[in-house]
């Protein structure tokens, strides 16, 4: 089963994905997690992606295509979580070229909807570890010594991302090609709407739960 995750970033695409993958035991492909092994890796491909992602604007086509194509390539022939990919309709297009090629398709297209104000400060309120790299939410899940990571000590900070107006722009940025995105699955007859609230009324494990319960049903 080939699944894509659609949502704002922050709406929690990351969490709901790692426990889908864990519960269907098929692959969570994050390109969040691509970009920043490029990025890590200095790659000519992350060192290019950096410049769009500190400005919060949308990588382009190409470079996001490229990464996904060597990361899916003669791999995972028995399904897959797509989280952050695509973010376009042309990517998504691209998506079932490579799907196709492999005699395959994407079977559900989960639309994780949360409202902009909790995005803005859910991701505004995180912070990150210099040293193992550990997440953390000011608000929602601080660390035991302020500004220090429980697990190694290392030093807390707040990626350019992060930033609330760069939050901001990266909504704003994402809402140019969401509806595109979602009507496109919606044709297709692929496409579950799932409304996650704030962060009180309902978590990511519990998206998980109706998710997985819908996908069993269905």
């Amino acid at each position: 089963m080939y699944i894509v995750l659609l949502g704002a970033p922050g709406s929690g695409k990351g969490t709901v994905g790692k426990i889908l993958a864990s519960e269907l035991n098929i692959p969570h492909i994050s390109t969040g997690d691509l970009f920043r092994k490029h990025l890590s890796e200095e790659t000519e491909l992350g060192k290019t992606a950096k410049k769009y992602m500190d400005n919060g604007e949308l990588v382009p086509d190409e470079i996001t295509i490229g990464m996904l194509y060597e990361e899916i390539n003669g791999k995972f022939d028995k399904g897959a979580i797509f989280d952050g990919f695509p973010r376009t309709k042309n990517q998504a297009i691209e998506l079932d070229k490579m799907l196709e090629n492999k005699r395959m398709k994407i079977n559900l297209a989960i639309n994780i909807d949360v409202p902009f104000n909790e995005i803005i400060n859910r991701i505004s309120n995180r912070r990150n570890c210099k040293g193992c790299s550990e997440i953390y939410n000011i608000l929602y899940n601080p660390p035991k010594k302020e500004g220090k990571c429980d697990i190694c000590g290392g030093e807390l900070y707040q990626r350019e991302d992060q930033k609330p107006e760069v939050v901001k722009n990266r909504l704003e940025v994402y809402s140019k090609t969401a509806n595109e995105l979602i009507e496109y699955y919606k044709n297709k007859n692929v496409l579950y709407n799932v409304k996650a609230g704030d962060a009180a009324a309902k978590t990511s494990h519990d998206v998980a739960e109706e998710l997985k319960s819908y996908i069993v049903n269905n």
